[in-house]
């Protein structure tokens, strides 16, 4: 958390954008989850030019973050920063048992229950081809069990999750850390993912449109960084292991899951598959290249009924992380 101090005319601007009766109210709601201007009018049920106006302002004032999925923004609290930090202290100021404040957060929860319904609505469609998949490969419990002990041997505070799909990897860690953020190009699977961590109540946790290639996210950002089941869709897995090294903190693990080779060619034929799985020496290459240092490789074989088996390479930033200094006493 940056507590550096504001300037004058900073703070009064900070300050001035926050006392504002529905510009607070805005703060409190998005202190929740992540809403679009659309969202905003219909739980404050003010016009869609009004509610954009108060959002500059706040985003001006570095209260708020604003980004971008496809023809639609979103808006969360800024995450960085003095003025990111006024904006928490302020909403954990409120008395969330006041009636204004409790009558937003009731239409909140309406709001919440239509995404997730679409979200639903959505994954039935295409459950069938997803369940079909899933039968041809290891059982999720399987993978995530590796992918919990790939992790087990040292805390983490963020976790970046490239290619979330349905958030699964947020969830299975969001009580392990302290932020996370997952990253899709589809917002489909963003809506999936956004409705599955709002049933987790997994507040710490975040998704949004982003290019795996060219992540817009700066370098030494994230102690984990997780590629599950995501290279085979790309062109260039190289590139996307270089990228995803280059936030890694100093001592950051990067881990990657994805299919071992195999020939079930109507995968790429049917699901957009560019690749039919990996040699271990392939990505063990890619992350070697990308200056990491190789921790683990392991295959997990497919069970009675999958064709199928899945590989887990886990790689190092080779970067010491230094200890703060120990204050020394004096005689």
């Amino acid at each position: 958390m940056d507590s550096s101090p504001l300037s004058f005319p900073d703070l009064t601007t900070a300050l001035k954008a926050a006392g504002e009766a529905t510009r607070l109210r805005i703060l409190a709601l998005i202190a929740e989850a992540e809403l679009t201007v659309s969202d905003l009018t219909e739980i404050l049920r003010q016009s869609q030019p009004r509610l954009s106006r108060h959002l500059r302002l706040l985003a001006e004032a570095g209260l708020v973050e604003r980004f971008r999925e496809g023809s639609w923004a979103f808006f969360r609290l800024g995450e960085r920063g003095s003025s990111a930090d006024i904006a928490r202290a302020l909403v954990a100021r409120l008395d969330p048992n006041d009636a204004i404040i409790a009558r937003d957060r009731e239409r909140l929860a309406a709001v919440r229950s239509a995404r997730a319904a679409a979200a639903q609505n959505y994954f039935r469609k295409h459950a069938a081809e997803w369940d079909r998949i899933r039968k041809l490969h290891v059982a999720d419990a399987a993978v995530e069990e590796a992918v919990r002990a790939a992790l087990a041997d040292k805390p983490m505070r963020s976790l970046l999750d490239l290619g979330t799909g349905t958030g699964r990897m947020l969830e299975l860690f969001a009580n392990d850390i302290e932020r996370g953020l997952g990253l899709d190009l589809s917002l489909d699977m963003l809506a999936l993912a956004r409705a599955r961590l709002d049933r987790a109540g997994a507040r710490n946790c975040s998704v949004r449109h982003g290019d795996i290639y060219d992540l817009a996210l700066p370098r030494d950002s994230f102690d984990v960084v997780i590629l599950h089941q995501v290279l085979h869709f790309l062109d260039d897995s190289a590139h996307a292991i270089a990228e995803a090294a280059r936030v890694l903190r100093p001592g950051g693990r990067l881990v990657v899951v994805d299919f071992a080779p195999h020939d079930l060619e109507f995968l790429r034929e049917q699901h957009a598959h560019r690749r039919l799985g990996f040699a271990a020496e392939s990505v063990t290459q890619w992350l070697e290249a990308a200056g990491l240092d190789m921790i683990r490789q392991q295959t997990i074989p497919p069970g009675p009924e999958g064709k199928i088996a899945v590989s887990l390479w886990l790689a190092r930033d080779p970067r010491i992380v230094l200890a703060a200094p120990v204050a020394r006493e004096v005689a």
